[in-house]
């Protein structure tokens, strides 16, 4: 058994050279091709990184709209994040938007909140969702989890349930079209009224 292995460990020290070169060249390969893939995907990590973090982020955000010197409408926000890597481009408002409109008056006569909000900005259009609340300046009041806000045909618009509270009654439904200042407004299929005690 001892001769045996003893022949065995002088011919592995005559192949010990070849053996070592063989390895050598196959450790040197295999750290060839792991350094190029750990390089592709740390490029495409990179990208991916830049891609999903913020080109512009401002905080406690407040911009006022204004038209031949008259206030139309003040727009603030906790966190606004803009997206300009990104197709299509867009500003984001994770903590919630607020809008008041003032359409020349000097205080607000309408207002919109909700607690995140989307805007597309080659499209000019709001996406606004969680909570969405809208005043207009006759005290109607609109509560629904998603509304649309097409600025460039001043239209509102979802198809998910909503609420619309009045003086003298309450109206729900599913899906509903109006004016940006909801003045005029129509709900698609309404569900339920109903109407106050001291109604007239």
């Amino acid at each position: 058994m001892i001769d045996l292995f003893t022949t065995v460990k002088n011919y592995l020290k005559g192949k010990s050279t070849l053996l070592n070169y063989r390895g050598a060249v196959i450790v040197s390969s295999a750290l060839l091709i792991l350094m190029f893939a750990c390089e592709n995907k740390i490029e495409t990590i990179r990208k991916s990184d830049i891609e999903s973090m913020p080109s512009l982020t401002v905080r406690d955000f407040e911009t006022v709209y204004s038209d031949s010197a008259r206030i139309v409408f003040v727009m603030r926000s906790p966190l606004l994040e803009r997206y300009t890597d990104r197709k299509p481009q867009y500003s984001e408002f994770r903590k919630g938007i607020n809008v008041a409109f003032h359409d020349g008056h000097p205080e607000p006569i309408a207002s919109l909140n909700s607690k995140y909000a989307r805007y597309l900005e080659e499209k000019k259009l709001w996406e606004l969702k969680d909570s969405v609340t809208a005043i207009n300046e006759k005290g109607e009041t609109l509560e629904t989890e998603l509304l649309y806000w097409d600025q460039e045909k001043d239209l509102v618009y979802t198809d998910r349930f909503v609420r619309i509270t009045s003086e003298d009654q309450i109206v729900m439904g599913t899906g509903l079209e109006a004016n940006s200042r909801f003045t005029r407004w129509k709900i698609r299929n309404v569900s339920a009224t109903i109407y106050f005690e001291n109604a007239k």
